[in-house]
């Protein structure tokens, strides 16, 4: 808009003798609109004669003296001032047609002698920079519109040359209709121009060597300038000079050479053959060393050759690649560094091959090279993994040590080592050494711990797991409610048992499974709350909790312990509806009947014992015996007794005070007969 504004004012200063009924009947009047031209100018006046305004040679004087008209350069200011009129007309839409005529041929004139480099006068008025910009702006647009318009032209031209015709008569033979060939005839098309704009590109650059070679060669100098002194070059600050740099250069180009990878040698002949028997090497009873030095000798290999063997042979057999890699470690030829011991370190890692990868780690440190932060996390999973506890700490301080940030991966490794190994108060002080450092625990790490704690009747310390839990909004499952009721349980705490019980259930919505139903009533029953666990089930039962086969176990144990058979043989048919019957089932009701004196039912249940006595455990064996001595069943005590260390199991004291009291005091024979 300023620059327009600028013409606006440049209009206002033109003298009256430059009013456009002055200027012929010109090339741009015609261009400018349609209108019957202007009337003739007075005779009086001197005309004013412009390249822009011809239209014929009679028309202006010194016709001689003008160059000859060009094409392109009419048509390129006939399409400037079609692009520009509409600018002029919406910036001063109170203007006659005369002054935007006006206007518009000061600015193409301008445009003119700028394009031709011809001198516009004295008395020419100059325009501004901001005009110009809105010149160059619509001379662009104008250029562009040119050459597409040129493309197309050439496109039609090229789309009936001999070669386009062939391919399209081609194409229809194949079939090809419709739109399809219309864009394959343009593509051809297309690639004709191409190849042809190629070519007179050749041509010109042809053309311009020609012409450099007819000019007078350019004197070359034959010798440099003398200077004092040394020279002295600088480059962001730093004196290139100093002979450090050449230094810096030749480490450079060394560092180079092992970043760039050379090409191994080709194998063939007694190396080839050398190689087929190595690879036939059985990786636990042969020896691969004869067909290595063998293949050495013969091929003379460097370290990219040896790198390219353990490649094939890694492809054939992982096993004899541990073994070569492990050979070669000791070439001078195959220049071992850390990082081929580290590989060697994490696949017998990985393969949970303990001693292979020490006897690795032990030619490394005899080599003098240290291990790195990269072997030490590769044995820290390693040593996790096999329970040793105090090399999987060294590694770890280790790599403390070295300000290196472990990852949660590492950590978690590191506290299921120190849970594994009977340390939970350890695997605990991680974990704070972890959320200080920002790595959040997972809930399989809580979950463990947690387990830990709960074995150990550590229940404290396990609230103070799920407030940690809590507070890191890790959100208990089912699975950890569970472990927390089954612990409450075994240290006989109902009041706490039952209210992680109501908060699995209303707090997170889980739903109340067997096992946690199971915690519960074995909290009752070490408190020998009978009646407060059947009402505490009934209120299960009002609510539509079905109760399963731990339950019902946990029921029928509690009930044969009390002698209250009937109801327990209640249990054991609820037990069988489930279509289960454990082997726990006959081994309370072998030591509930025998101490109720029911010697034809305890046979029964003694017998299925007897025929499954590989599933029972000491503590089962021993309630068994226990049941008998009471019940005075002599001969079956001393039989299950001898039964028990046959499977392996060494009775408690207990037992075998009883047992030998039993046989002395010579109990009742009770055998059926």
């Amino acid at each position: 808009m300023r620059a327009l504004l600028s013409l606006s004012r440049l209009a206002r200063r033109l003298p009256a003798s430059l009013s456009p009924v002055r200027a012929p009947t010109t090339l741009l009047l015609r261009h400018i609109h349609a209108d019957a031209p202007p009337p003739p100018p007075s005779h009086d006046s001197t005309p004013f004669v412009s390249r822009i305004l011809e239209s014929e040679p009679c028309l202006t004087p010194n016709d001689e003296s003008e160059p000859a008209s060009d094409p392109t350069l009419d048509e390129f200011l006939a399409r400037f001032v079609a692009a520009f009129r509409p600018r002029l007309a919406a910036a001063f839409p109170n203007h006659d047609r005369d002054v935007l005529d006006e206007m518009l041929r000061l600015v193409a004139d301008a445009v003119l002698c700028r394009l031709t480099g011809t001198d516009r006068g004295g008395d020419a008025i100059e325009l501004n920079d901001d005009l110009w910009a809105a010149v160059w702006e619509v001379s662009a647009s104008v250029r562009e519109a040119m050459r597409r318009d040129q493309v197309r032209a050439d496109l039609r031209q090229y789309l009936h040359c001999d070669e386009v015709k062939e391919m399209t008569r081609f194409a229809v033979d194949v079939g090809i209709r419709g739109s399809m060939l219309r864009e394959l005839r343009f593509k051809w098309a297309g690639e004709k121009l191409d190849e042809v704009e190629f070519y007179r590109g050749l041509d010109d650059k042809h053309a311009d060597a020609e012409a450099g070679a007819d000019r007078a060669p350019v004197p070359r100098l034959t010798a440099l300038p003398k200077r004092k002194g040394e020279v002295k070059f600088t480059m962001y600050g730093l004196d290139m000079s100093d002979p450090k740099w050449a230094e810096v250069a030749e480490r450079v180009a060394e560092a180079e050479a092992h970043f760039v990878p050379e090409e191994a040698k080709a194998v063939e002949g007694r190396a080839k053959k050398a190689e087929e028997r190595l690879l036939s090497v059985d990786p636990r009873s042969g020896d691969p060393v004869p067909a290595i030095e063998e293949w050495k000798e013969d091929l003379r290999p460097n370290r990219v050759d040896w790198i390219s063997l353990l490649e094939r042979i890694k492809a054939r057999n992982v096993e004899l690649y541990l073994k070569v890699a492990e050979i070669l470690l000791d070439q001078e030829s195959f220049e071992a560094n850390i990082r081929d011991y580290s590989k060697l370190i994490d696949l017998h890692a990985k393969a949970n091959n303990v001693e292979s990868a020490e006897r690795v780690l032990g030619k490394m440190k005899e080599k003098g090279i240290a291990p790195d932060v990269i072997i030490s996390i590769v044995l820290v999973h390693m040593y996790s993994r096999a329970g040793k506890l105090e090399q999987a700490k060294e590694a770890f301080d280790f790599i403390r040590r070295e300000d290196f940030k472990p990852d949660r991966k590492l950590f978690s490794s590191m506290i299921k080592c120190y849970i594994n190994h009977g340390e939970p108060e350890q695997a605990e002080n991680l974990i704070k050494v972890m959320r200080d450092t920002r790595v959040k625990p997972t809930r399989e790490i809580y979950i463990g711990l947690l387990r830990s704690y709960v074995q150990r009747g550590l229940m404290a310390y396990a609230e103070r797991v799920l407030k940690t839990m809590s507070f890191d909004r890790v959100e208990p499952t089912q699975e950890l409610y569970t472990i927390c009721i089954e612990a409450y349980g075994r240290v006989g705490d109902p009041k706490e048992a039952c209210a992680m019980f109501d908060q699995m259930r209303r707090k997170f919505g889980h739903e109340a499974d067997d096992s946690s139903i199971a915690g519960v009533v074995a909290a009752y029953m070490k408190n020998n709350q009978l009646d407060h666990a059947l009402q505490w089930l009934l209120s299960l039962d009002k609510e539509g909790l079905q109760l399963g086969v731990k339950t019902n176990l946990m029921l029928l144990d509690w009930l044969s312990m009390l002698q209250l058979v009937p109801e327990a043989e209640q249990f054991v048919q609820k037990i069988k509806n489930l279509g289960e019957e454990p082997i726990e089932v006959h081994v309370f009701l072998a030591d509930m009947y025998a101490k109720s004196s029911q010697e034809d039912k305890a046979r029964r249940s003694l017998k299925i014992l007897e025929e499954k006595k590989k599933l029972l455990k000491s503590d089962q064996f021993e309630r068994v015996i226990r049941g008998l001595v009471d019940g005075g069943f002599s001969e079956e005590a001393n039989k299950f007794y001898k039964m028990m260390k046959s499977c392996g199991f060494e009775p408690s004291k207990t037992i075998e005070v009883a047992v030998k009291a039993l046989r002395i005091r010579g109990g009742s024979h009770r055998t059926g007969r």
